[in-house]
């Protein structure tokens, strides 16, 4: 097999994206399109033809080389439109080339492998197939989720329009984004246009519940690709956390939705409180690899460790 590395203007994106639109473990991240937006000037890794392919997502910093997972892309890895063996995908690890000497990037779960000399961290998603009847997947509810869409039923709220990429942005914001403080403008920024570009493509729809004043309290804008829908971004008030409006809003979803040949990727589940809202759904667990590779010099491992310890501090 032969794997040639190929800078972002060698990239032949048609090709590419017709070996995304037929691989095995077909993920919306990988397209070209969607690259472009999370990761400009994004590079790849590509064997005969694209009949297999490895987006590069890398970055300069200090004069090192790096790779990392973009904001918004959970899973990447080895795409390709026949099933990979350990062997071919190795292939395309020893096919990364020696300048990038950092790397932390996720595979999507059918790459379950850590290759020499890299080292892997388990990470856990959650998936709902929406396979069964409206009444088949609301059986798997927990108590908890069944009470909380009670709750939010009972109380004045309704779902309505929906929300603009903007209003649903700011929104998460103004609440969550505070406290979290991962994310900067230009992350804001790249996922304003990320949502508005899914809409466009007719990729993405958003649904928001409101108050009794038209005020958005919970949001959530759901990407699809064929078989499957990514709860790609999603944001509540205080208020909402209090009457379940989030709860309402999944579950108006997976009714509408039910009957379909179709998975709901949560796309997320690591913090417990997270994976146990998604499980009260009747989600199910699944473990992808979190790959991490360090051939930085000593004196540089040194100072990136003092960084972290006090920009943590």
């Amino acid at each position: 097999m032969m794997i040639q590395y190929l800078r972002h203007k060698e990239i032949d994106k048609m090709k590419w994206d017709r070996c995304i639109e037929h691989s095995v473990d077909r993920r919306i991240y990988a397209f070209s399109w969607y690259l472009d937006r999370v990761c400009p000037g994004w590079e790849a890794l590509v064997e005969e033809d694209y009949s297999a392919v490895f987006p590069l997502t890398g970055n300069r910093r200090f004069g090192i080389h790096y790779l990392y997972q973009p904001f918004f892309t959970q899973q990447l890895g080895v795409f390709s439109c026949f099933p990979q063996e350990r062997e071919q995908m190795t292939a395309f690890f020893k096919a990364i080339p020696g300048h990038f000497r950092f790397a932390e990037i996720c595979m999507h779960s059918g790459m379950n492998f850590c290759p020499d000399g890299w080292d892997a961290t388990r990470r856990t998603n959650h998936e709902l197939s929406l396979h069964g009847s409206a009444d088949d997947i609301r059986n798997l509810y927990d108590q908890n989720t069944r009470r909380n869409i009670k709750k939010a039923t009972a109380k004045d709220i309704n779902p309505g329009a929906p929300p603009t990429p903007a209003a649903l942005i700011g929104l998460f914001r103004k609440t969550y984004g505070v406290k979290e403080g991962k994310l900067k403008d230009v992350h804001y920024q790249t996922a304003t246009l990320l949502l508005n570009d899914l809409i466009l493509r007719e990729k993405a729809h958003t649904e928001g519940i409101y108050d009794r004043n038209g005020i958005l309290m919970a949001g959530a804008c759901l990407a699809f690709d064929r078989e499957r829908y990514y709860f790609l971004f999603a944001a509540s008030s205080p208020q909402a956390r209090e009457n379940g409006a989030m709860f309402l809003l999944i579950d108006r979803f997976i009714q509408q939705h039910a009957r379909q040949q179709a998975m709901l990727d949560f796309e997320g589940g690591n913090d417990a409180g997270t994976g146990r809202f998604y499980k009260g759904f009747g989600a199910s667990e699944v473990r992808y690899l979190f790959l991490s590779l360090n051939r930085l010099p000593l004196h540089c491992r040194i100072a990136l460790n003092l960084k972290a310890k006090l920009s943590g501090s």
